[in-house]
């Protein structure tokens, strides 16, 4: 196989009307590098292709032309489960990443085994200066160390880092009303302390009482503390 081929796979899988719905969520995308695949998609292209060395040239090659190229990359990379490997394909991977969805895509099979070594990575990623590397490092920090691995030092770099990104702030704010479904008791001290900037803090705010998982009176509490 070679990549033309698999370009042409892809398009097999193309959806116009699902396409022009995705590039309206991802504004910072062109609209003419969408194909328009619909995610259950992926696992199949990549169990269909997981054995044919088009693979390695595949994710050599960067950047990619297409959107769902894209997400074809992250997917292989999530299915990786040796974790060294792992680790140096998505470093590889994310300076190309420019979207917020291809970026919370980030889930390796690999990475529930290494939480205690991988939280380094984790706090390297959030420090980064790239947004979306930034953003990556938060996502896989909320999808991994919320529960029983969770210290509440884990929530001071984020807490303090400010950026004009739109799409990092809104992923600190994702992470906070996370964390406050979580880890109340921590995660609701970085509020009442305005830990956060004034529209991250009122967006942590505004997600969390949008949750079913926190209930009425910590909801009316959590409002009491928006700043204007």
């Amino acid at each position: 196989m070679t990549l033309n081929d698999l370009e042409q796979i892809l398009f097999e899988h193309q959806d116009i009307p699902y396409a022009d719905f995705t590039a309206k969520l991802i504004p910072n995308v062109p609209r003419e590098n969408f194909i328009g695949i619909r995610f259950p998609e992926y696992k199949k292209i990549a169990k269909q292709i997981k054995d044919d060395p088009v693979v390695p040239e595949f994710m050599a090659t960067l950047p990619h032309k297409w959107f769902e190229e894209n997400c074809l990359h992250m997917t292989l990379i999530n299915q990786i489960k040796d974790y060294d490997k792992c680790i140096e394909e998505l470093e590889k991977f994310m300076p190309y990443i420019d979207n917020w969805s291809v970026n919370d895509t980030v889930k390796p099979v690999c990475f529930k085994k290494h939480r205690g070594e991988l939280i380094e990575r984790v706090q390297k990623w959030i420090a980064s200066d790239a947004p979306y590397t930034r953003r990556c490092g938060m996502r896989v920090l909320m999808a991994n160390y919320l529960g029983e691995d969770f210290k509440p030092e884990y929530l001071d770099l984020p807490a303090d880092l400010r950026s004009d990104e739109y799409y990092v702030n809104m992923m600190t704010a994702w992470l906070f009303a996370e964390a406050l479904v979580k880890q109340w008791d921590t995660a609701i001290t970085y509020i009442e302390t305005h830990r956060l900037d004034p529209w991250t803090h009122n967006k942590a705010i505004q997600k969390a009482c949008e949750s079913y998982r926190i209930s009425d009176e910590r909801k009316s509490y959590l409002r009491t503390l928006k700043v204007k």
